[in-house]
Parts: structure tokens; C-alpha cells; sequence
């Protein structure tokens, strides 16, 4: 190791540890100017937003404009289009995420300075670390919903809790500060990022297979999940994983009257479902879910045995649980197009992609059409045959081009392969294409279920605003 690289680890080791205090002005005394690399993302700009609610000067980078870099300008941030090593000014502390190249010009003008680069799960361990009560969700589908349904319920029965959330919930964005006995986060797996958090209560929805080109194998990716929940204060995962098996956990949820929290009398109504919540065999309050999809039964279970595990009333998990409204992209209408309604989900994984369709053939009445963009190439390749299985019944299928993330290009897990392997599905490149399809297939009374987590969102939304008479230029 060079003599550079010790004098900053020893620094980092250092300097690091000085987040864990109290996130008052008194942590990190001495700085006053942090840097986020890629701060438009949906944790980086809730954590961006936390620091600036802190009292810091906070500025920042991303390729892109978004809503939530607008949000950080208006409260302050600057941030700049586009990655360059003057960037980073007179910054202290630089912040980069996982998906953050290691040549990147502004990480390598950090270290050239001699700042301290952490990471995006760094800074989240220790913001977390100033809360007694930290709950943190994890799981390979589900976990932003279920952290803010968690939230949401959490703040019922306390009062206030202060949540850093995966997605834009409708009412708390990504970021809610309302509390400071409560911490509230996703725990996201990918490339072990949720090894750094030290929970007080540990959720694990699912334990799926995923970002196996970290792990290498689903064998790698339950021991993660294992060594997540044995350092947590409590581990409360579901009844139903395989992860039930491999630990001894405080408590279990899910649909089986196995579970120490479950759902009796599970009723659906056009596509929202209610139930009578049971703990430990005693029938408790009865839920009505806000939101659509079966699964969200599992969700609204997780977090009602997160505040069980705290003995909150039962009465007030029901009232909370039914106060949360959703999650931007899960099932979330997104406009209409000639009597046809057009939702967006975040379904990226053939599990989320195989609750998706059974809760829009549960609302459908007329004609569905699916638009799938597959989420990088290497998820393709891996799951390749289940993403065939999952959409081979699609009648009305597109295959949009892959959102390729921080991958190069794989022709066997790209779109326009999994597209010929799927007799019913049709490939589409570009807004254009997809708006000249739509009209010709939307009819009055559908439904056009839109399905990814990349830009296909985006693309959605720019194809009905192009369908619909706005004359914006399409890509």
C-alpha cells in the first residue's frame, strides 16, 4: 500500500467514526461543505436533503436533471450537470454511491486532494446510528413500499419518525424528518451495502435471488441476508423465506397461521384487499389497505410486526397502515389515453413482474397491454428463462430497450433477445415507436400496465403527453 493510501485510510478509519454522534451541527464540527458524486439519485438526494435540514452546505453532481435535483436546488444545493474535477470546489467530505466508477473525475480530484471519499451506506450507517430505535426493511422486491407503509404506522403510534424511503412515497417523498426517536430506512443488499447499518430491528421481506453478479450465487446472497439479521437488534423476517430456516428470529410474518403475525379473512375488492390482523393467535384490529396487490399484504404485515415488536396498540398499526396512500411507480396511475387508462409500476424482477400482472388482471376490464424494460443486461441473463416463463401469456406485450445502468452491452440478457424469445411480444427502441403502436392498439375501457425501473417511466409519460396533443419532442 502506498504511503498516500495509509495516510487516508487511517484518516478515513478516523474520521468516519465521527458521524456516529449527534447529527447537530456538532457532527463534523469542523466541516461545513460536503459533495455528493451522483446526487440526484433517489437515496443520495434524501440523504443530500437530510444534510442540508442539518444545517451543512451541501452541493453535488448527476448526468441528468430530476425532480429531486430541483427540490435540492430550491433548498440550497448547488449541483452541477455533468461530472468534472472542478466540480467539487472547496467541498470537504465527497459522498459517491456504489454505481460511482473508481475514475471517475471528481472522486479522483477528492482523492488527489486528500478529502475523504466515503460511501452513499457509509453516510446512511451513521446518520442512522443517531436514532435509538433504527428499523431497517430489506428484501429483494418490496422493501420501499414496506419502509414506508413502516413509516407511516410508526408515526401513527409515536407521533413522529423520520424516514429515509427508496422511492417517492405520495405524502413523505424520499426523505421525512418528523421524529427523533424512530429511524426508519430501506437496507438495500446490492453489493452488501446493508452490512453497514446495525439495526435495532432488522426486516427481511424476501431473500430472492438478485445481483448475483456481486454475490456470485444465491447461496452467497442468503449468508448476507444471515449476517444482516444477526447483527441487528432483532431480526423480524418472513414466515414463509427460506431465511426463517437459516435464523433464529424475534418474530415471523406472512399468510401462513405458522407465522407469529398473520392475516385472517383476507378479502379483495378491485384490486385492494383488507384483513383481520392476528398476533400469536389472538385476532386483533382490522386493516383496509390504500393501495393495490395482494402483496401488499405481505408489506402492511412486516410493518405491523415491526410495531408490535415495539407493543404499539394494535388500533393505531391499523389506522396508520391504512393512511399510507403508495409509492410513485407501484401501481401508480400515470395518466389516460382514449378511454384507457395507462400505470406504472417498478416491477424489474419476474417475481415483482408476476404480482404486477395478477393485480392488473385483477382491475383490467377491457384490452391490457404491457410495456416491459428490462433492468440491466446481467439480471436478463441471469433470470432469462423465468423472465420468459412470467411474460410468455402476455397477449398485448412490448419489449422496450434495455435500461443498461452501469453495464456495457450483452447481447444474450439484452431486450430485443428476451423480445425473440416471447412469440407474443413486439420490440420497440425509442418514444416514437411506442407512441405509433399505442395508437393503434390503445382502445376505450384498457388498461396499459408499464413495467421497469429504468427510464421507461419517463418514456411512458412522454408517449401519453405525445398521444394526448403535446407537441414535445420525442426521443
Amino acid at each position: 500500500m502506498l504511503k498516500f493510501e495509509k495516510f487516508l485510510f487511517f484518516w478515513l478509519f478516523l474520521a468516519i467514526p465521527l458521524i456516529y454522534y449527534h447529527m447537530e451541527k456538532t457532527f463534523w464540527q469542523d466541516v461545513e461543505h460536503i459533495f455528493f458524486i451522483g446526487i440526484g439519485g433517489v437515496s443520495m438526494s434524501g440523504l443530500a436533503a437530510y444534510l442540508i435540514g442539518k444545517g451543512f452546505s451541501v452541493s453535488g453532481s448527476d448526468i441528468a436533471e430530476n425532480g429531486r435535483i430541483a427540490r435540492l436546488r430550491a433548498s440550497g444545493a448547488r449541483i452541477f450537470i455533468g461530472h468534472r474535477s472542478e466540480n467539487i470546489g472547496e467541498a470537504q467530505i465527497v459522498v459517491c454511491s456504489s454505481a460511482i466508477k473508481q475514475n471517475n473525475p471528481e472522486r479522483l480530484a477528492a482523492l488527489a486532494k486528500g478529502l475523504p471519499v466515503i460511501g452513499r451506506a457509509d453516510l446512511l450507517s451513521a446518520i442512522a446510528s443517531d436514532y435509538k430505535n433504527v428499523v431497517a426493511v430489506a428484501g429483494c422486491h418490496g422493501k420501499t413500499t414496506a419502509t414506508a407503509m413502516c413509516a407511516h404506522a410508526i408515526e401513527n403510534c409515536a407521533g413522529g419518525v423520520t424516514a429515509h424511503i427508496g422511492g417517492e412515497d405520495t405524502e413523505y417523498g424520499n426523505m421525512h424528518v418528523g421524529g427523533e426517536r424512530f429511524f426508519v430506512t430501506e437496507a438495500c443488499e446490492y453489493m452488501a451495502n446493508f452490512l453497514k447499518l446495525r439495526p435495532s430491528a432488522a426486516v427481511v421481506l424476501n431473500t430472492d435471488a438478485d445481483h448475483l453478479d456481486f454475490y456470485g450465487n444465491a447461496q452467497n446472497l442468503a449468508l448476507a441476508y444471515c449476517e444482516f439479521c444477526e447483527k441487528s437488534g432483532a431480526s423480524i423476517v418472513c414466515r414463509e423465506d427460506k431465511i426463517a430456516e437459516l435464523i433464529r428470529p424475534e418474530l415471523t410474518f406472512g399468510l401462513s397461521p405458522k407465522s407469529d403475525v398473520c392475516a385472517e379473512d383476507v378479502v379483495g375488492l378491485n384490486g385492494k384487499y383488507a384483513f383481520t390482523l392476528r398476533a400469536y393467535g389472538e385476532m386483533l384490529d382490522k386493516v383496509r389497505l390504500n393501495v393495490y396487490g395482494k402483496h401488499n399484504v405481505y408489506n402492511a404485515l412486516a410493518a405491523a410486526a415491526v410495531c408490535l415488536h415495539y407493543r404499539f396498540p394494535p388500533y393505531l398499526i391499523a389506522e396508520g397502515l391504512e393512511k399510507f396512500k403508495g409509492i410513485r411507480r407501484r401501481f401508480e396511475q400515470i395518466g389516460r389515453y382514449a378511454g384507457a387508462r395507462f400505470i406504472a409500476d417498478y416491477a424489474h424482477h419476474p417475481s415483482e413482474i408476476a404480482a404486477a400482472l395478477q393485480t392488473a388482471h385483477e382491475i383490467a376490464r377491457g384490452k391490457l397491454i404491457v410495456v416491459f424494460q428490462p433492468h440491466t443486461y446481467s439480471r436478463t441473463k441471469a433470470f432469462f428463462d423465468a423472465f420468459v416463463n412470467v411474460l410468455s401469456g402476455v397477449e398485448n406485450l412490448v419489449i422496450y430497450k434495455t435500461y443498461p445502468a452501469r453495464e456495457y452491452f450483452d447481447e444474450a440478457g439484452c431486450a430485443l433477445t428476451l423480445a425473440e424469445h416471447l412469440d407474443s411480444a413486439i420490440y420497440i427502441e425509442t418514444v416514437k415507436e411506442l407512441v405509433l403502436y399505442l395508437r393503434g392498439t390503445v382502445s376505450a375501457g384498457g388498461t396499459v400496465l408499464v413495467l421497469g425501473a429504468g427510464d421507461i417511466y419517463y418514456a411512458a409519460k412522454e408517449a401519453l403527453a405525445r398521444l394526448n396533443g403535446n407537441d414535445q419532442k420525442m426521443r
